[in-house]
This record gives C-alpha cells, sequence and structure tokens, in this order.
C-alpha cells in the first residue's frame, strides 16, 4: 500500500511510517510531496494520506497523528504506549509529557538538518525509531549513571550547582541562574523539570515563583518570548533564511515558527522581514 504526506519530516512523519512498517504494513511505500499537493497525489496515485488537515490519518485534539495510529490500528504492545508519549511531546513542542521528549526532537532536528532527500532522511528516522522501540520494550528502567563512578561525579556535579546559590537583593540567586541557562539554550527546547534538577530547586516551587522574576509570564510564555526576540535579531542578517531562523531558535519546523511569531508580533516573519528591510 502506497501512503503519502508532506515534504521534511521531522517527528511524526518520521514516527508515522516507522510504525507502518514495523507493524502495519511492512511492505508500504511512503511518498512525501509538497503540502498543497498530497491530496492530488493521494487520489492520483491511490495512497493513503496522513498527517495533514482534513484527512483521517491526523491530530485529534491534543493527540497526534502517531496516536492515532495506534488507536485505529488497536496496537496494544505497552512499548507503543510508551513511545507515543514522547512521540506526541516532542511533534506537540510539550516537552513535560515525558523526559525523552526535548533528545528525540533534538535528534529528529539534527537528521532534517543534515538529510536534504526525504527517502534518505526516512532511511535513518527507521534506525531511530528501532532504537527508541528497543528502550521503551528492554530498557526503561537502565540508567547511564548506575555504576558507583558515574554516580560520584553526578553528586559532585549537583554539588557544585548547590554551591553557586547566593542571596540575590533584587532576584533570587536561582532566578539569575535560570536567565542565564535560558539565555545559553534558547535553540534547545528546555523544560522546567529539567531545570529545576539543574538548579536543585522544587519544580512545583520553581514553576510557582518563575512568573515573578520573569515578565509576568508563564515558563512557556517566556521561552517563546525569548525565542521570538532571538528570532528578530536574526533575521537582520540577510544570509539567514526562515527554515535557518526557526532552526536555530529551536522551532519544530518553518510552520510551526511562524505560527508562534505572528501571535506574539501580530505579523508573519516574511512580512516582519520585509518591513525590516524598507528601513
Amino acid at each position: 500500500m502506497k501512503w503519502i504526506t508532506r515534504e521534511r519530516p521531522k517527528i511524526d512523519r518520521l514516527a508515522c511510517p516507522w510504525l507502518i512498517k514495523r507493524f502495519i504494513d511492512k511492505d508500504a511505500e511512503i511518498l512525501y510531496v509538497p503540502f498543497e499537493k498530497v491530496k492530488e497525489q493521494a487520489k492520483r496515485l491511490n495512497a493513503i494520506p496522513f498527517d495533514i488537515p482534513e484527512v483521517e490519518y491526523t491530530h485529534y485534539n491534543d493527540q497526534c497523528t502517531f496516536d492515532y495510529f495506534i488507536k485505529k490500528h488497536e496496537l496494544s504492545d505497552p512499548a507503543l504506549t510508551k513511545m507515543a508519549a514522547v512521540v506526541r511531546g516532542a511533534d506537540t513542542d510539550r516537552h513535560d509529557l515525558a523526559t525523552q521528549c526535548s533528545g528525540l526532537w533534538a535528534i529528529s532536528a539534527g537528521l532534517a538538518y543534515n538529510f536534504k532527500n526525504d527517502t534518505d532522511l526516512l532511511k535513518q528516522g527507521m534506525l531511530i525509531y528501532d532504537a527508541l522501540y528497543s528502550w521503551a520494550k528492554y530498557l526503561q528502567k537502565e540508567k547511564h549513571t548506575q555504576q558507583p563512578d558515574e554516580s560520584l561525579l553526578l553528586d559532585t556535579f549537583n554539588k557544585f550547582l548547590k554551591s553557586k546559590q547566593k542571596t540575590g537583593k533584587k532576584m533570587p540567586s536561582w532566578a539569575k541562574e535560570l536567565k542565564e541557562m535560558i539565555q545559553d539554550h534558547i535553540d534547545t527546547n528546555l523544560t522546567l523539570k529539567e531545570l529545576s534538577r539543574n538548579l536543585d530547586i522544587n519544580p512545583s516551587y520553581l514553576s510557582r515563583e518563575f512568573s515573578k522574576h520573569f515578565d509576568n509570564l508563564g515558563f512557556g510564555d517566556y521561552i517563546r518570548k525569548q525565542r521570538i526576540e532571538k528570532a528578530i535579531e536574526l533575521m537582520a542578517i540577510p544570509s539567514n533564511t526562515l527554515t535557518d531562523i526557526a532552526y536555530l531558535t529551536g522551532f519544530s519546523d518553518q510552520s510551526h515558527f511562524t505560527r508562534i511569531f505572528k501571535r506574539h508580533t501580530g505579523t508573519s516573519p516574511l512580512d516582519y522581514r520585509k518591513k525590516l528591510k524598507k528601513k
């Protein structure tokens, strides 16, 4: 059977083909075409479209297309259920759903950057999802820091972080350190849980106190604001394409970048850049 979706896959459009080939249709042919041609080519080639609006295999509410495939084909493997949370979090920018979401996004973005041919990209993606499945099936309880020397190193690192805490007159030391972390890693997908662990602060406390020291914004809104401000800086450099800027500021793809940019500035990145050129 032929399955068709939009070109330049990142998360869902690699995870779903892997799921199709491994659990639904082992002889499946996966086709990538420009967004506006998916439905047209699906009819012409008698292919099943997925991960685009207004087709059966797509996002529903807070669930991504990978979730729908599992539900539709009644796949009950617990490892797939675990993977689904990771895929969903990485695909929808909700990295609080699983600690592995940020890693999956980072690897997927790197693959898409390195492989410009979608068929080659899928071939590499199949290896990534085979590995993720093996982890979910057999290795969830194993930790990299389970050896004595590794645990000692981790303890020393955490004590060092704790010793760095200082009392600030206006802003708590943890808030200053957190601000530096965010600025240093604006191109990555940080999570409040990861940051609270690095700061050695209870995540509930950090979540509650965050807005008091960061422009009265919640963690997610503040991160998005910082990314948009960084994107505006990068737009001033003519050699940076909008796709480059989306990657450099940690967005999952250009459409996601465009949506968030417009929400914050009231205009699209393309129109904003045109105005910059006129100044």
